[in-house]
């Protein structure tokens, strides 16, 4: 037999099944963060039991760590399309702010456990490496449309990729807490402020 499912290996099988557990897992992530969640509770809320949860994931540092890497890498080609289809540079700056506050709307537990996993590399050594790995892959996703955003323009980008993340991840994680917590306007605000930022980011 020469079928997709005659070549499984098990490591392809394994890998499959903590994908599969990862996607069931980050809608408890997202609900509950990075403290209150452990790995009882995940399974409580999930199809799986405890026994498999711990099979593949020593930990509940493994298994979230796992979970967002697994997230963010789909979420870095969000905004692909945008920059593919994107013909001026006003043009751009608007889809890319509707993305945003669309993103927001969609899927904010999960950009809050991400905040929230951010935070906790201040204290847990061992969630750095695959925090600052993850930031480098957003803080690319993001360059991406704002040196795309510079050529449409005829302009050369102002700042350095990293001062460009950063402002655009504050606008971003403020209209969150804002859209969190019930405040009228916040995802208004935030696309009027990429509009006012987005010219404030090239050469003049």
């Amino acid at each position: 037999m020469t079928t997709t499912t005659a070549r499984r290996t098990p490591a392809d099988k394994h890998d499959e099944r903590r994908r599969a557990l990862a996607e069931s897992a980050l809608r408890t992530l997202g609900d509950l963060g990075y403290a209150r969640a452990s790995l009882r509770e995940i399974a409580n809320n999930s199809e799986f039991s405890h026994g498999v949860v711990h099979y593949y994931f020593e930990d509940k540092l493994d298994l979230i760590v796992y979970c967002v890497r697994h997230y963010k890498a789909t979420c870095v080609h969000r905004y692909d399309d945008v920059v593919a289809e994107a013909t001026t540079a006003d043009g751009l700056a608007a889809a890319f702010a509707a993305k945003l506050v669309q993103t927001i709307v969609d899927e904010a537990p999960m950009h809050r456990l991400w905040y929230d996993l951010r935070a906790q590399s201040m204290f847990e050594a061992t969630l750095r490496e695959a925090v600052l790995q993850i930031d480098q892959t957003l803080e690319e996703m993001v360059w991406r449309v704002v040196s795309t955003y510079a050529d449409l323009a005829g302009r050369e980008p102002a700042l350095t990729p990293r001062v460009t993340y950063g402002m655009l991840d504050g606008l971003f994680q403020q209209a969150l807490l804002g859209h969190v917590c019930d405040r009228a306007g916040a995802l208004d605000e935030l696309r009027r402020e990429v509009h006012t930022l987005m010219p404030m980011l090239l050469s003049r």
